[in-house]
């Protein structure tokens, strides 16, 4: 299975790739890609957006995830950063729905328990973890880059633990 993880901003929008690959003995979590799309604060919204959906369009056709898993918000310091912050994520399901791809959603406090064992880990605890489970030399930067795969290894998780449920 392979997962698109989403953590979206309105300045910085992560995004990360993670396969479960499976062998006789075990299961392995693969890093295949990472990163943040960058947007300008001096471009307006709508532009911003627009960016947001082309970047992630593409990413989804060219990487062929099986399912996106975006992250769900949980505060915002003020109501125009929580409408900003919405908009990016109506973009991203959007993105996500044209390409014919299901679609996760998890709440950071999930995310972060799946990751690290601890729901109110910080940004650093985060990255170290995420370096450790894919097998990486050094945590993934920047922060958001390392928050969308622990979204993706959330999701790879709790699929594997839904599965196990079903046989």
């Amino acid at each position: 299975m392979r997962v698109l993880g989403i953590d979206c901003g309105s300045e910085f929008t992560g995004f990360g790739v993670v396969e479960l690959e499976n062998s006789s003995r075990q299961t392995k979590l693969v890093p295949v890609v990472s990163g943040a799309i960058r947007l300008q604060r001096r471009e307006a919204m709508p532009q911003r957006l627009a960016q947001i959906y082309a970047e992630l369009t593409a990413l989804m056709e060219l990487h062929r995830p099986d399912v996106v898993a975006i992250e769900g918000i949980f505060h915002a310091v003020n109501a125009k950063s929580a409408l900003k912050l919405g908009q990016v994520r109506g973009v991203a399901l959007l993105a996500a729905a044209n390409c014919g791809l299901p679609i996760a959603e998890y709440a950071p406090l999930t995310v972060k328990c799946a990751v690290t064992g601890y729901g109110l880990a910080d940004k650093s605890q985060v990255q170290f973890m995420v370096a450790r489970l894919l097998g990486l030399a050094k945590a993934p930067e920047p922060a958001d880059a390392a928050d969308a795969l622990a979204v993706a290894i959330c999701h790879l998780h709790t699929a594997a633990t839904q599965a196990a449920l079903n046989t």
